[in-house]
């Protein structure tokens, strides 16, 4: 299987490391990235169908609250039970989604092409999470307003989640606490800190922790369990990738 970044023209024909990368490389990478043009060009549809078809002002602004609330559960939910699930890689069917949108990016988690999610599992979801509560707030015109949040909202996280990985150092608090926790997760211990931009909903289920003294380092941190024996049963995510590797990215041989 070809690597995607071959198969982009421009600034995705090579290959990106956000520890390797100015923020002004960032903007100009991330603004060029088709799923984050797909999601522009699909809010602006959402936003042009709601200005043909508007629904009152309050369920609008009720509707894109919701979807603006719903939005961080839903991804907690996604990330913690099915991203660090351990029942995908054993399917040949599902194998190589998780592969793509969740085991590649802990293999590597500086490796921009695969920080993004895929289109094919992101879209879906943002419209099972935001449609009905827009449609049940306000109509066809409320869940086109939700949509847009959604897709919206999906930009904001991966741009935030691109800034995590970047080789800075926030002096905002908010952002230096957004980062640490995130980070800790990659290079610390995967079960938990499941949050992107808010760790309300891990704190509020018991799976934040502030740093490296609260946790052992967890072996697993960058395999999310997918080791060489499990793989001699269950071999899908191995086939994909060329075999199991363990350690941190940028100490392997």
């Amino acid at each position: 299987m070809k690597h995607a970044a071959t198969l982009r023209p421009g600034i995705w024909s090579r290959s990106h490391h956000l520890d390797r990368m100015t923020l002004k490389e960032l903007v100009a990478a991330y603004f060029q990235y088709p799923a984050i043009i797909a999601y522009l060009a699909l809010s602006a549809t959402a936003i042009v169908t709601y200005a043909l078809n508007p629904a009152p002002l309050l369920p609008t602004f009720a509707a894109i609250g919701a979807a603006a609330l719903a939005y961080p559960l839903a991804w907690y939910l996604l990330h913690r039970f099915v991203l660090h699930s351990r029942w995908m890689w054993k399917s040949k069917l599902l194998a190589p989604t998780w592969k793509r949108i969740h085991y590649d990016h802990h293999q590597d988690p500086n490796h921009l092409e695969v920080l993004f999610g895929a289109l094919h599992t992101t879209l879906p979801t943002i419209a099972a999470v935001t449609l009905p509560v827009g449609w049940a707030i306000g109509g066809f015109g409320g869940a086109c307003a939700a949509l847009a949040t959604g897709l919206l909202t999906t930009c904001f996280y991966e741009f935030c989640h691109c800034i995590q990985h970047l080789s800075y150092k926030p002096k905002n608090r908010w952002l230096a606490e957004m980062k640490r926790s995130h980070m800790a997760h990659h290079f610390h211990h995967e079960g938990g800190n499941y949050g992107i931009t808010t760790f309300f909903w891990d704190k509020l289920f018991g799976t934040y922790y502030k740093g490296a003294h609260e946790r052992e380092k967890s072996p697993t941190v960058f395999n999310l369990g997918y080791t060489s024996q499990v793989a001699e049963q269950y071999p899908h995510v191995a086939e994909l990738s060329g075999g199991v590797v363990a350690g941190h990215p940028r100490k392997r041989g």
